[in-house]
C-alpha cells in the first residue's frame, strides 16, 4: 500500500514519559524519508500542542505545534462549534481549561447554571468535583468527554486517565456523555483527515491501543499498525475484536511498511 500520511499515537509509541522509546526516532527518520506527511495524535488533553511541541522536542524529535492533535484540540473545536461561548463546567487540568477560555468558552462554577459539563483527566479530581457535575448534569447540562483511555501509559506505569474520571461522573449522573471527542469517534477521524487533507485510505496510523487507535484506524478506512511498546500483549490482541492490518515490535519498524 502506497501511504502518503501517517497518524502517530504518543505515549506509549513514541515516548514513554519524556524519553523516546527506543527505535522511535529510526521510525520517524523512516517516515519522513518515505516523505509521509505525519501527524502526532494523543488522547492526551492536558497539554495545548505548544507543549506537546516543547515535550516532543525535549525528547530528540522536531515536531511542530501545528503537527499535534490532542483529545483536547477535537473537544475544544467542537465545543466552540457547538456550543459557541457556552458556560461550561469544567473537571479538568489548567492546561485543558486555557484550550476552552482560548476558544471563547466561558468556564463557571456549579451554581451558575452551566449549559455544557466536560470531563477530562484531572490529577487533583475531588468528592466536590463529582457532586457538582452531577448536579449540573441532573439539571440538563449537555456532556461531553475529552477521550475514553480509562488507563494511560507512563514512565512509572499505568495510571488513571479521562475515561476513569469520566465513568465516575456517568455512573453518579446515571448518564451516558452526550459524546466523547477524542479517539476513537468521528469528530477525531474527520478532524485528523481534514488536518493532514488526504483520504483514509491514503493514511497510516500508528498506535498501542486497539480501542482507540486501532478502531479509529478500521473506522475512518486507514491502514493500521499496532505496536507492542505500549498497553497492548498478546494475549489481548488475541482476544480483541480489532484486528490491526499490521504488528509491528516498535516504531522503529515502521521502514518495512512506509517503504513497499
Amino acid at each position: 500500500m502506497n501511504y502518503r500520511g501517517v497518524v502517530l499515537d504518543v505515549d506509549g509509541t513514541v515516548v514513554r514519559g519524556d524519553e523516546a522509546i527506543p527505535g522511535a526516532l529510526d521510525g520517524l527518520a523512516a517516515v519522513d524519508a518515505a516523505g509521509l506527511d505525519r501527524l502526532f495524535v494523543s488522547n492526551n488533553p492536558t497539554k495545548a500542542p505548544v507543549a506537546y511541541e516543547a515535550r516532543l522536542r525535549g525528547a530528540g524529535i522536531d515536531a511542530t505545534a501545528d503537527e499535534v492533535v490532542t483529545s483536547g484540540t477535537t473537544t475544544t473545536a467542537y465545543l466552540a462549534d457547538r456550543h459557541p461561548g457556552a458556560r461550561t463546567f469544567c473537571v479538568g487540568e489548567a492546561g485543558f481549561r486555557d484550550q476552552l477560555r482560548d476558544a471563547g468558552l466561558e468556564l463557571v462554577g456549579p451554581g451558575d447554571d452551566p449549559e455544557v459539563v466536560v470531563v477530562a483527566i484531572d490529577r487533583e479530581f475531588h468528592y466536590d468535583d463529582l457532586r457538582d457535575a452531577n448536579r449540573a448534569l441532573r439539571s440538563g447540562a449537555a456532556f461531553y468527554g475529552t477521550d475514553p483511555d480509562v488507563i494511560i501509559p507512563t514512565a512509572d506505569g499505568d495510571i488513571p486517565g479521562s475515561g476513569a474520571i469520566i465513568n465516575a461522573v456517568a455512573g453518579v449522573a446515571e448518564r451516558d456523555p452526550d459524546a466523547i471527542l477524542g479517539k476513537p469517534s468521528k469528530v477525531a477521524q474527520e478532524y485528523v483527515l481534514d488536518k493532514l487533507g488526504l483520504p483514509p485510505e491514503e493514511v497510516l496510523i500508528v498506535g498501542d491501543r486497539l480501542d482507540t487507535d486501532i478502531a479509529f484506524g478500521l473506522d475512518a478506512g486507514m491502514g493500521t499498525a499496532l505496536v507492542r511498546t505500549g498497553v497492548t500483549d498478546d494475549a489481548a490482541l488475541a482476544a480483541s475484536e480489532y484486528e490491526p492490518d499490521y504488528v509491528l515490535d516498535g516504531l522503529g519498524d515502521i521502514g518495512r511498511i512506509v517503504s513497499e
